[in-house]
């Protein structure tokens, strides 16, 4: 059986310093995505539409890996890849503290050679061990970030606006423009990581290239 290790395959995107801002330029990759709403007042944790996305991209994710894992012509394991979150809140910004209403897309990164086809066999799987409108939301889409920015957060998610401060010196000292939504890619479970040994990494869409 043909193993793919897409950590060490990517590890230049999902394995940043967390002692310095970095510039990287991110391919067009493939994506389960869901899209959705925390309203104001709530946090993603107390979400209950955030906690049907997780896991129904969890679930599907963990399909395909064994759809195709056991398939009988060229079997291949591979990882699930790290949950990550785009986000924005109504105001055009987004703090981890802040209380607004957030927009979201949740999303898991699948190798490339899965299609469309093997992508609804695991939805219909799926949806007979779990029904309801949790796995109907996910699509299966490429996404092309380009250049960004990025570094590793250390820490409890409130602490996040001091690395995302600066996140932002770096960018106005090298002339580079925010673009797009605030990235979050979660490396720790923080149901089983001590806060202040939480993993996040950071990334920024910018505008110009090095």
């Amino acid at each position: 059986m043909e193993k793919l290790d897409l950590k060490k395959q990517y590890k230049h995107l999902y394995n940043p310093s967390a002692r310095k801002v970095e510039w990287v330029d991110i391919p067009p990759l493939q994506f389960a995505m869901v899209d959705g709403l925390v309203p104001a007042g709530e946090g993603p944790g107390d979400s209950a539409d955030f906690q049907e996305a997780v896991g129904a991209l969890y679930g599907i994710s963990y399909t395909l890996k064994f759809m195709i894992k056991k398939r009988a012509d060229d079997p291949i394991d591979y990882p699930v890849m790290a949950l990550e979150g785009l986000w924005m809140t109504e105001s055009g910004t987004y703090v981890a503290t802040d209380r607004e209403a957030m927009s979201y897309t949740v999303m898991i990164m699948q190798p490339d050679f899965v299609t469309p086809e093997q992508f609804e066999a695991a939805r219909a799987q799926l949806l007979k061990k779990r029904p309801g409108a949790g796995p109907a939301r996910v699509r299966l889409e490429t996404f092309h970030e380009g250049p960004c920015i990025q570094i590793m957060h250390i820490g409890p998610y409130a602490t996040e606006p001091e690395t995302v401060a600066r996140m932002d010196a770096f960018a106005a000292e090298h002339g580079y423009t925010r673009r797009g939504r605030h990235h979050e890619i979660y490396m720790s479970d923080p149901f089983r990581t001590a806060p202040e040994r939480l993993k996040t990494i950071l990334r920024h869409p910018v505008s110009s290239i090095r």
